[in-house]
């Protein structure tokens, strides 16, 4: 019988039964335990486990390895992990200053596609290629463990050229 079974076993048992018996309040009290450690090592292992790899490949070849959570941009994941991705826009679709560049043609595959607004914000990307992406819009999922992000040898910023954001 699954953990989960008994469990249940003992629930229906609450429900059906008054709680006077002892031996059910010290097996019901055990299972308390039990769960309370299931639960905290699933925790646990969920912070390992809904993470993926990704390398980002800085403008001057330097590659840095990093684990994302999944769920996030690759623009948030730079912030966290100090790496010069821009984002003026804060992610808004308002400019091009995320660029990254999907280093293999298989992740890029797997992403969704583009809307037209990323599109029209790449347009104005530099060093723009096939392979081009928005940061903030390419979202940390499963099948991405492993994306090699590179990062364009510059950005255009026509709010403040030359301007060096410090991570949110």
């Amino acid at each position: 019988m699954s953990m989960y079974n008994e469990i249940y076993e003992i629930l229906l048992l609450l429900k059906l039964h008054p709680i006077d018996d002892v031996l059910l309040l010290l097996k019901w009290k055990s299972y308390v335990i039990y769960l309370s450690i299931f639960l905290i090592c699933s925790l646990l292992l969920k912070t390992t486990l809904c993470r993926i790899s990704v390398t980002f490949v800085e403008k001057d070849g330097e590659e840095k390895l990093i684990k994302v959570p999944i769920g996030m941009s690759m623009l948030e994941a730079a912030h966290v992990n100090d790496i010069e991705l821009e984002g003026a826009c804060e992610s808004s679709l308002a400019c091009s200053t995320c660029h990254v560049i999907v280093k293999d043609v298989e992740y890029y595959n797997k992403l969704e596609d583009a809307t037209d607004e990323e599109n029209d914000m790449l347009d104005l990307a530099f060093g723009l290629c096939e392979t081009s992406r928005l940061g903030c819009q390419v979202i940390a999922t499963p099948k991405l463990d492993g994306i090699r992000l590179a990062l364009p040898s510059a950005t255009r910023n026509f709010a403040v050229d030359g301007y060096v954001p410090k991570p949110h």
